[in-house]
């Protein structure tokens, strides 16, 4: 058997979202109005959990960690999506291609874990809210970002370095919008077995664990509200809940669908579909449904809007 002739790829090409011209300006506006939705919640939330002394609690601590997460995934493809829907030339460096899908690799992980541990951040504020503050201290929140955000980089840095070793072969075009790691393997020569193999195991354990923990941590809430007496307090305890349940059914329903179904139903339109649903539209998504369904964000927001008039 002879030996593998590996190619010397400087760059790769994107297929991109279509190449239908009369399709370019309807994406192109959804877009970038997706887009700028996106970035302007995403900022405005960590900006207004920063600046208001109401919003220092663990709860938001932790939600500005995820508007953080949505807006660096959605900003290392979005801006490059947007601009190759015109462009003739959808080409982007080797090293440039590496990066983008290490850094949506690192914090799409980290989205993925820190839903659960606001799920175990919501059971201990339902439990035994005279302890919260104490048992959900500074201390320990930053521990466990620490702990999120080592997990996503130690995946990234897994993924990325065997994805990028492999040998390529052909056609230098990516089937996608941006370098994620079913299109890109599907371009290797050489055996993609391992690559596979760490897919469905690391990245695996990440999903399983996470929807284990916000499962394991709301059966926990559940039998925490049944304790509460009165029907305004449970339904006070589940109101806080329900902004997180939705973001986890959507967030982790999403992922669940494109890496763990069987290869053979594998369609690369469907996926982009599915992507750009994940990677866009989706960080819009989170601000609004906790800014909207939160009364504590709702009136934060009232009290700048009150210093900005004065």
């Amino acid at each position: 058997m002879g030996e593998i002739n590996c190619s010397t790829f400087t760059q790769f090409a994107f297929v991109g979202i279509t190449n239908n011209p009369g399709m370019k300006v309807t994406f192109f506006t959804i877009f970038l109005i997706v887009y700028f939705i996106n970035l302007l919640a995403n900022l405005g939330m960590i900006i207004l959990i920063r600046v208001d002394p109401q919003l220092h609690m663990p709860m938001y601590y932790f939600l500005s960690h995820l508007s953080f997460c949505d807006l660096c995934y959605s900003t290392a493809i979005g801006p490059k999506m947007l601009v190759d829907i015109f462009a003739e030339n959808k080409s982007i460096p080797f090293s440039g291609c590496a990066l983008q899908f290490f850094v949506s690799c690192v914090f799409i992980d980290s989205e993925c874990l820190l839903l659960a541990v606001m799920a175990f951040d919501r059971y201990k504020a339902i439990s035994n809210p005279l302890l919260y503050t104490v048992s959900m201290s500074s201390r320990v929140c930053s521990r466990l970002m620490a702990g999120v955000y080592t997990v996503g980089i130690a995946d990234a840095l897994i993924h990325t370095t065997l994805a990028f070793r492999l040998c390529f072969c052909g056609s230098n075009e990516i089937n996608h919008f941006f370098c994620d790691l079913s299109p890109l393997l599907l371009l290797s020569c050489s055996d993609t077995q391992i690559n596979e193999l760490l897919i469905f195991t690391i990245s695996g354990f990440i999903e399983l664990n996470s929807i284990a923990g916000v499962l394991v941590s709301y059966c926990y809430i559940f039998l925490s509200v049944l304790r509460i007496h009165s029907a305004e307090g449970r339904f006070k305890a589940f109101s806080t809940c329900t902004s997180h349940l939705t973001a986890v059914a959507i967030f982790q329903g999403t992922l669940l669908f494109i890496y763990f179904r069987p290869s053979s139903s594998y369609s690369p339109d469907q996926d982009k579909t599915t992507s750009l649903f994940y990677t866009l539209v989706i960080p819009m998504l989170n601000p609004l449904i906790y800014s909207l369904r939160n009364k504590d964000v709702k009136q934060a927001l009232e009290k700048l809007k009150t210093k900005r008039c004065f």
